[in-house]
């Protein structure tokens, strides 16, 4: 028995394939197919097929923008029928976009109900209705003159386009996103009216640069606004088409009213937000951070938008600073965002990343093409009138006899070759004699066919010259645009501002002020001054620093958050950071090590700290020695220390860095010993050195003398300086009564002693409004105001300050001015442990 024809050889039996070849194959057949027919747009209409099926579908449903809206059901169930075999859902969702005016900076679709917000879903396409724009009948225009070419749909049984002929570059636009496979594509979109303007530019100047084209073309233009930061990454999208740009939301800085509603308060409003960023979206971000601390200083938030707009309101505490919240909102919200481009699209069936230019290029060939099928089609319907006008104009000139002719034959085929044989006639020319009414044997009708057809020879000498000359179909193309830049050209939305520049870590803090203590055991940390509330000085314990396995407060300064600390120690070192990298703690907080936050050794010792928010080049510093050599050197040596350290000022052996002051360059040095000898002299005796210098010879000192105390001041100072001596005795003694000197010399006597064992502890230079500690070896503390030291002359041996045990001495006085004061005021020494 013979087999059926159609079965196929071997029935039953599986045919084996290389499993890595089918995979290729099937991957490679994949990838094509979503590359092509799903995910990346076409150059030259800028649509992706979906899209395009969406409108082919809707103009032959005759959902033109003056005809009535028709169910968005119909229209899906119309494109997945047709042309578009996927899901009903996709669908939907690609006509939505066309018709959100928050997507597409253009609409392409008219839609009409609830077609969803940046925050919300369109409601079920059985509830909404749409219809076509002006700009989608400009992307359809000349559809019937077979302009583009028309394939099967996916069954055979219809034709779709291939390409519409799109009078308007699309891509641009309205942009683009879309993920293919190994490849994505993400365009923004822009203004009509300057995409135009480039399109025209270049068909008159096929030479024009990036930069040319710019000049008409200012970037993106995004239907929700916003601006743009800087050029630099338009430029590089244009000449490359790979780049980014950052995005920012319409912000301003305003008085709304306060949560309470009594009175008003600072808010941030955002009445724009960069593309495809909804309101719910920010607020939810913004609630995030405030619940995580991540940003401080907001009080409440409100989403106040409407039929007017956009417009949310975050509303600041009374001690925020506007300007640091909202460079926190820039940095961590979509307040701010970075769009990237990448401008990739088919060009045939090959995707290709395209430069402006590139594109507008493709553009405009298309166009050329599409004007030049349209006038071949315009030329063939014209050529095809004439001829059969001719004949029209030979059988009225002959009437009599047609219509004689045309009695005598027996059917209208004969008739129509009796005319072709008898007056030379085409078979075309024939069957339209045949077919003119009896009316149309009239003068006057006779009259109209001469002048169509005078018209028509005209118009056909016109469309060969178009079709001979390149020149002329560009013309056409500028006309078209002008007239459509004409009709749809709105004002720009988003604009383009100076770049902005990476936030610093210090634009996302306040510059608050902030106390900073470190530790005879070298911990740090930093309180806000607002902690401390002021007291009576008078409420002061003595205690704090009793025993050796206690830690105590050694350095304490007053400084703004943004102000870098200098770290100089003994060993001749000094290191930096900001003030904002030392640890916040409580009065009760430990801290944290100074060797954690800076890479000084556990070895070398902290001698100096200083907070400084400039560093000027005739400022300096003024570093002293405890075997009297001193160094002066320019403050900006200092302006990039690195945390490792460098070095300040080279030691000699047995020495170290024991005081750092600034100074102005014309100011008045101080200098104290131990056998209470007084050096003042002119800081102008010593010129600037460089960081590895040693420094020059300040005081000449005795043996077994050492410095213990030195101060600058203005030449013109009124200061007093205060001198303590290690048996507890201490004066203020006005400056004048030390005259300048030569430096390293000797100095004049400062004070005179008690007993033989006494020595000078301290020299410091202060204001009545002053206060000091002082510190026994044995731990005892005592606080004084300035203003109650007594003032007495050089020679004279002051007054008693601090009554120690017999084996005691003072071991540390620290002067504070009357702000660090303040602080101690409102903390107990044990507290600032």
């Amino acid at each position: 028995m013979a087999k059926p024809k159609d079965q196929p050889p071997n029935p039953g039996k599986l045919i084996e394939v290389d499993i890595k070849d089918e995979m290729r194959r099937s991957f490679i057949d994949y990838a094509m197919s979503v590359i092509v027919s799903r995910a990346l747009p076409d150059v030259r209409d800028g649509l992706k097929p979906v899209h395009r099926r969406i409108l082919f579908a809707m103009s032959e449903l005759g959902l033109t923008p003056d005809k009535p809206f028709k169910k968005c059901a119909r229209i899906v169930g119309e494109v997945l029928g047709k042309y578009h075999p996927h899901g009903d859902t996709a669908v939907y969702e690609a006509l939505v976009r066309l018709a959100q005016p928050f997507s597409s900076r253009y609409k392409l679709i008219d839609g009409h109900g609830n077609f969803g917000s940046l925050d919300d879903g369109p409601a079920a396409m059985r509830y909404t209705e749409a219809k076509l724009t002006g700009v989608s009948m400009e992307i359809l225009a000349d559809i019937d003159s077979e302009t583009v070419d028309f394939v099967d749909n996916f069954d055979g049984t219809l034709k779709e386009p291939v390409i519409l002929p799109s009078r308007v570059p699309t891509l641009l636009l309205n942009g683009s996103s879309g993920i293919a496979v190994g490849m994505a594509t993400n365009i923004p979109p822009h203004n009509l009216g300057e995409v135009i303007d480039g399109t025209i530019a270049l068909v008159d100047n096929p030479e024009i640069g990036t930069e040319g084209l710019m000049q008409h073309i200012k970037g993106p233009d995004f239907p929700s606004g916003g601006q743009i930061m800087g050029i630099s990454g338009i430029k590089e999208a244009f000449e490359t088409g790979r780049g980014s740009v950052i995005v920012r939301g319409q912000v301003s800085i305003e008085e709304v009213p306060s949560s309470s509603g009594r009175g008003m308060a600072t808010g941030i409003v955002i009445t724009e937000l960069p593309y495809l960023v909804g309101p719910e979206m920010v607020i939810n971000k913004i609630a995030d951070l405030v619940k995580n601390d991540k940003i401080t200083g907001i009080a409440d938030l409100n989403d106040e938008s409407g039929r007017d707009g956009l417009r949310v309101v975050v509303k600041l505490k009374r001690d925020a600073k506007p300007d640091v919240v909202l460079n926190n909102l820039y940095k961590h919200t979509q307040i701010q965002e970075t769009f990237s481009i990448n401008t990739l699209a088919l060009i045939g069936k090959t995707p290709k990343t395209l430069s402006l230019k590139n594109l507008l290029q493709e553009f405009v060939e298309h166009r050329v093409e599409i004007i030049t099928r349209r006038c071949k089609f315009e030329l063939g319907k014209a050529e095809a009138r004439v001829h059969i006008l001719e004949g029209l104009l030979i059988a009225l000139e002959s009437i009599d006899a047609i219509i004689k002719l045309i009695r005598a034959a027996e059917d209208t085929d004969t008739a129509k070759q009796a005319l072709m044989k008898k007056f030379n006639l085409s078979d075309p020319q024939a069957s339209a004699i045949l077919e003119m009414q009896l009316r149309r044997l009239t003068g006057l009708e006779r009259e109209k066919i001469e002048k169509e057809n005078k018209e028509l020879n005209k118009r056909i000498k016109e469309l060969k010259k178009i079709l001979s000359q390149r020149q002329l179909i560009l013309d056409i193309i500028k006309e078209e645009l002008a007239e459509i830049k004409k009709r749809y050209n709105d004002p720009r939305r988003t604009r383009i501002v100076a770049a902005a520049e990476e936030f610093r870590e210090e634009d996302l803090i306040p510059n608050e002020r902030v106390v900073v203590f470190l530790t005879e055991k070298g911990y740090i940390k930093r309180i806000p001054l607002t902690k401390f509330e002021r007291q009576n000085r008078a409420t002061r314990g003595k205690g704090g620093i009793k025993t050796r396995e206690e830690d105590a407060v050694e350095h304490f300064i007053i400084a703004n958050m943004h102000y870098t600390l200098l770290f100089f120690t003994q060993g001749g070192s000094v290191f930096s950071s900001k003030v904002y990298d030392v640890v916040e703690g409580s009065t009760q907080h430990k801290g944290q090590a100074i060797f954690n936050l800076v890479s000084v050794s556990q070895e070398d010792k902290i001698t100096a700290i200083y907070a400084t928010s400039e560093f000027k080049e005739d400022n300096y510093f003024v570093m002293l020695t405890k075997q009297g050599i001193v160094k002066k050197i320019s403050m900006d040596n200092f302006e990039s220390v690195r945390r490792s350290g460098i070095v300040a000022m080279n030691l000699d052996e047995g020495d170290q860095l024991g005081w750092v002051r600034r100074s102005y360059g014309k100011d008045h040095i101080i200098i104290g010993t131990y056998d209470g000898m007084v050096l003042r002299f002119n800081e102008e005796d010593l010129r600037p050195l460089g960081r590895t210098a040693r420094g020059v010879r300040a005081v000449n000192l005795r043996e077994g003398d050492y410095v213990v105390g030195f101060d600058t001041f203005s030449a013109d100072s009124k200061d007093q300086i205060l001198l303590v001596t290690t048996d507890g005795f201490g004066k203020r003694v006005e400056l004048e009564e030390f005259r300048v000197q030569n430096r390293s010399g000797v100095g004049l006597i400062g004070t005179k002693f008690k007993s033989e064992k006494s020595h000078l502890a301290s020299l410091d230079v202060v204001k009545e409004t002053d206060e000091v500690i002082i510190a026994s070896a044995h731990g005892v503390v005592l606080r004084s105001k300035v203003g109650e030291i007594s003032c007495q002359g050089r020679m004279a041996t002051g007054v008693r300050l601090q009554r120690l045990d017999e084996d005691d001495y003072v071991a540390s006085v620290t002067k504070h001015t009357e702000e660090q004061s303040q602080v101690e005021a409102s903390a107990s020494e044990s507290e600032l442990k």
